[in-house]
């Protein structure tokens, strides 16, 4: 394990019995993670990624089949014609999570995603909950989106009992289990390709992504062409735009939150990128940004075809077509689902071999994890690892009703990466790296690049200190900066909750 830093010195070492209290709160210096310092050079991973497989890895993980049947749920029942700002909404709100992966998967690029950051931060006990939630999380999503391809593949070959009697869905006698051999091949192919190298799966991601992209383009411009032509006849409604007022929108907009869930998978590759501080940033918020600009003209478009009470919950968009003669678009819109499928599974698989390569490396888990391939530089043994299991459970259960504790991990890991972001900033100064005031001219002091052959959490000479009291008058001193800290995440917290109760519980005016 690498070298840990204890914060808990202030209050002595005499008793012993707080020892393992005490390992629960230790946290880790950057440098032992990254493996510049503690790892060998054959368990590095490769830096192979540049700005493009990061935008193919951020758009993949994030457009899912979701967006080809969320619009008509959501507009049906919660946002009717102002869907475009329910994923405005939502979009905003996952920016800001965004925000805080690439401020510290650029400040510590290294494997492990929310649990590395957990770990500098927090401390080892939050950090292996945190790791295990993303497990959970990876493990389930990827079992869940692997068993949704085959049906949709089925309607592509002509229906449900079209694909070959190998790869069909069949029932075991006597037990109340449906197998699914189909999502468990997808599920081994797409973790060979993942063994092969990160650059080779990342250019194949990139292949299906766009062919996405490219379907949602075409749903986007034929459908913007048949709206001129008819009127755009969901717009015109007595109701007006917010049927179901402020509060549908805002419920609404809580719904399709989930639809931008993917960005963490840009974050896990952080030590696989060449320039992380210039690429992690621009790759979340771009890639975010470009779904969200997708989200919205496809809402836009599908609610101009369609009244929203007219909306087929199931097959939004090819009913939508198929109601203005368009039966042929079908076949493709599916093509569309089978690939953004296809995709998200890629993602879900990728980033899972990274974090237990990530608990390994700092002995949460068997050392076995954390062997790289010397000649594709990729954690294979965690890859197979995480492709047996996740094709297990896709071909013997239904895992839709473990969907929610997918949510849940999620909400944990956003949780602990945003308040990560509060103390990275306000724990003392000689525990984490200076906030960019107090980092001017001071590059010999303190290692702020990945060119940099000092740690990035390192000791602080005192002139950058003085120099930051001059710039400013008022540095805080250590007891100060946590009582800050504490008190921001406190009232931080407190501000979410009175603000998300009154916006989820009352009526709001129109």
């Amino acid at each position: 394990m690498g070298f840990m830093v204890n914060t808990q010195n202030e209050g002595g070492s005499g008793n012993h019995s707080w020892g393992c209290l005490r390992n629960l709160v230790r946290r880790k210096q950057v440098d032992s993670s990254n493996g510049k310092t503690e790892t060998h050079h054959h368990q590095q991973l490769a830096k192979a990624l540049t700005f493009p497989h990061l935008i193919a890895i951020g758009v993949g993980s994030t457009i899912g089949a979701g967006v080809y049947i969320l619009v008509g749920t959501v507009a049906r029942e919660h946002s009717g014609p102002a869907l475009a700002f329910s994923f405005l909404i939502a979009g905003i709100s996952a920016a800001l999570s965004a925000f805080c992966y690439a401020e510290l998967s650029s400040r510590f690029p290294s494997a492990g995603s929310a649990y590395h950051y957990s770990y500098i931060c927090i401390g080892e006990g939050v950090a292996w909950l945190i790791g295990w939630a993303l497990i959970l999380e990876y493990t389930i999503g990827g079992a869940t989106v692997a068993r949704g391809i085959s049906p949709n593949l089925a309607m592509i070959f002509g229906g449900e009992d079209s694909l070959p009697t190998i790869l069909a869905r069949h029932q075991i006698p006597g037990l109340d289990i449906v197998v699914d051999p189909c999502a468990a091949v997808l599920v081994f192919i797409v973790t060979g390709l993942l063994c092969l190298g990160v650059k080779e799966s990342t250019f194949a991601q990139g292949i299906v992504t766009t062919a996405n992209v490219f379907v949602m383009l075409f749903v986007i411009v034929v459908g913007s062409y048949l709206c001129f032509k008819t009127g755009w006849v969901g717009y015109e409604l007595p109701t007006g735009y917010f049927p179901y007022g402020v509060n549908g929108m805002l419920t609404g907009s809580a719904t399709v939150f989930f639809a931008y869930i993917g960005f963490d998978s840009v974050a896990s590759m952080a030590e696989e990128v060449k320039n992380p501080q210039r690429d992690l940033p621009l790759g979340i918020g771009l890639s975010l940004m470009l779904c969200c600009l997708l989200y919205m003209m496809v809402s836009v478009v599908i609610v101009g075809l369609v009244p929203y009470y007219a909306m087929d919950p199931d097959t939004p968009i090819s009913s939508a077509f198929a109601s203005h003669g368009i039966q042929w678009a079908a076949y493709l819109i599916t093509l569309g689902a089978v690939m953004a499928l296809c995709s998200v599974l890629m993602g879900s698989i990728l980033p899972q071999p990274r974090i237990l390569m990530a608990m390994a490396r700092d002995g949460l888990l068997p050392s076995f994890f954390s062997n790289v391939n010397q000649r594709t530089q990729v954690p294979i043994n965690g890859t197979i690892t995480t492709g047996v299991c996740v094709a297990i459970l896709a071909f013997f259960m239904d895992v839709s009703q473990l969907a929610g504790m997918v949510s849940v991990g999620t909400l944990v890991a956003f949780t602990m990466v945003a308040i990560s972001v509060l103390i990275v900033r306000y724990v003392p100064p000689d525990e984490v790296p200076l906030p960019s005031s107090l980092q001017e001219n001071s590059s010999s002091h303190v290692g702020t690049s990945s060119s940099s052959k000092q740690p990035l959490l390192c000791k602080v000479d005192a002139s950058i200190v003085d120099k930051g009291k001059a710039q400013g008058d008022w540095v805080l001193n250590k007891v100060n900066r946590r009582k800050l800290a504490g008190w921001s995440i406190i009232f931080t917290c407190i501000g979410n909750f009175l603000l998300s109760y009154p916006a989820s519980c009352f009526l709001l005016p129109g």
